[in-house]
């Protein structure tokens, strides 16, 4: 590996950069050509500005062209910073749903992840969640980040992870073909082997999709189980709109604990519900290497606070640049926290269609 030139890239994972420094660092990395990706090197002759001299702000990565949907494509090597050096070891192939078509591809590497997820414990740490207790994740491993970060939270807070077989493209495919009896016999036979652990073994902490929730909800003998030893349910993968937020907190689960998170591949991770908050949830992200704007799609402008708009992503970090890219999904504008880049998101939607196919969420 190169002799490292920018330290703040390689902060610890408990201190968080000032957002400029960690932008320019960034920018640096990524079109040297003794460190940047050959995907970002070779994409730099195309760019009508110079991405080292002309972007200074967050605000300056709308210059940048949207890439996400090259991914479906590209080769995931050249995807990888050659600062790295020899990173075969270090490297992980993750994918997206793919709800809008053809999945896409990003790489996390070692360093990222332990980043991304050390900020996540502090932020359980904070909010006072249970340790030491077991985890049921009902969540998609495989090719999906989600199944890594879970199991590397579960650990940390010291306990055992319990896992299902869960292929959320199956039913994707299954509702976009109108198969809708097949994704239901699917969705119960992942119920169905949640219910034999729950059944069976200490479970503390259940991480869960909202349909897996709601289906859960609809059955009296698991939520008669998640109520008598679940203490904590931390829902995500996708949407869920307040009325049925309310619902499971206060009727269906009322002795458990309810966070919410918004995660995409696209950003390399998730964001927490921001605490205590009344009515719709509001996700905060991982400032500043992962930053929200809630624009008007037609002129590219922020819409006012309060206002919904659909959502931009950036995520800016020495493992990836991916910036200025327009989301899948709605949210209400929301004021950030001092300190914080960009918005923060309230109710987020997804859209019926993008890019011109249907957005199915089907159980993820």
């Amino acid at each position: 590996m190169l002799a490292n030139e920018h330290p703040v890239l390689d902060c610890p994972p408990d201190r968080v950069p000032e957002p400029e420094e960690l932008l320019r660092a960034a920018l640096r990395w990524h079109f040297d050509p003794r460190t940047g990706s050959p995907f970002w090197l070779r994409r730099a002759r195309s760019l009508d500005f110079d991405p080292v001299r002309d972007v200074h702000t967050f605000d300056d990565l709308r210059l940048f062209p949207n890439v996400v949907d090259e991914l479906r494509e590209t080769r995931v090597e050249d995807l990888v910073p050659r600062g790295y050096g020899d990173s075969s070891g270090r490297v992980r192939v993750y994918e997206s749903g793919g709800t809008t078509g053809a999945p896409k591809r990003v790489v996390f590497t070692d360093d990222w992840l332990e980043r991304s997820v050390a900020w996540s414990l502090r932020n359980m740490s904070e909010r006072g969640h249970p340790e030491g207790l077991n985890w049921l994740a009902l969540a998609p491993a495989g090719p999906h980040m989600f199944g890594e970060i879970i199991a590397r939270q579960a650990r940390a807070r010291g306990g055992l992870l319990f896992t299902v077989d869960f292929d959320p493209r199956w039913v994707k495919k299954c509702v976009a073909q109108g198969r809708t009896e097949e994704a239901a016999r699917y969705t119960e036979h992942l119920l169905e082997q949640a219910g034999h652990v729950l059944a069976t073994q200490d479970v503390g902490v259940l991480v869960a999709t909202p349909p897996l929730l709601e289906r859960i909800a609809r059955d009296a003998r698991l939520t008669a189980l998640v109520n008598k030893n679940v203490r904590l349910i931390r829902w995500s993968g996708a949407h869920m709109d307040p009325d049925t937020r309310d619902l499971l907190r206060d009727e269906v689960f009322p002795e458990v604990e309810l966070s919410g998170g918004y995660g995409s591949t696209m950003i390399l991770g998730g964001v927490d519900e921001r605490p205590d908050t009344e009515g719709v949830s509001v996700f905060d992200p991982f400032s500043p290497y992962m930053s929200f704007r809630v624009v008007d799609p037609e002129t590219g402008a922020e819409v006012p606070y309060g206002e919904r708009g659909q959502v931009v992503m950036n995520h800016v970090s020495k493992t990836m640049l991916l910036v200025n890219n327009l989301e899948r999904d709605t949210a209400l504008r929301v004021r950030s926290r001092e300190g914080q880049v960009g918005d923060s998101l309230g109710d987020v939607e997804p859209l019926a269609s993008f890019g011109g196919r249907a957005a199915i969420e089907g159980v993820y």
